[in-house]
């Protein structure tokens, strides 16, 4: 995953989150702490049904919010997946050229015994 893609991602979230805790402080009137908590919890899946919406602006809020996480983090896990694999494909072609370089004498044919004797011998 690309440096700019990582920052984008991490931005997106910690946005998501000080968002959802603005919004459900001021709509469900919950302390700071009760709206962050229920943001990580739903935005988690987490759920453990402690704080519940009680308007209809929080509800409708809520469903919007869990959508939006839940495209957040399904782009997060595919960049890291491409990321990770990217990785494992760049590692096994270094070591296929680090072995193609890596010849032992003989074993290509041009520095074993038979070439290394003259033709009198």
């Amino acid at each position: 995953m690309k440096g700019t893609k990582a920052i984008t991602l991490i931005g997106l979230l910690l946005a998501l989150i000080g968002g959802g805790t603005v919004f459900f402080h001021h709509v469900e009137g919950w302390s700071w702490l009760d709206s962050y908590f229920f943001t990580v919890v739903t935005l988690s899946t987490v759920g453990y049904g402690e704080l519940v919406p009680a308007t209809p602006m929080g509800k409708i809020g809520t469903t919007v919010f869990i959508g939006l996480g839940l495209g957040i983090f399904a782009i997060a896990i595919q960049q890291f997946g491409k990321f990770a694999v990217s990785k494992h494909e760049m590692r096994a072609r270094l070591r296929t050229t680090h072995d193609e370089h890596r010849k032992w004498p003989g074993e290509d044919g041009q520095h074993g015994k038979a070439d290394s004797e003259s033709p009198g011998q």
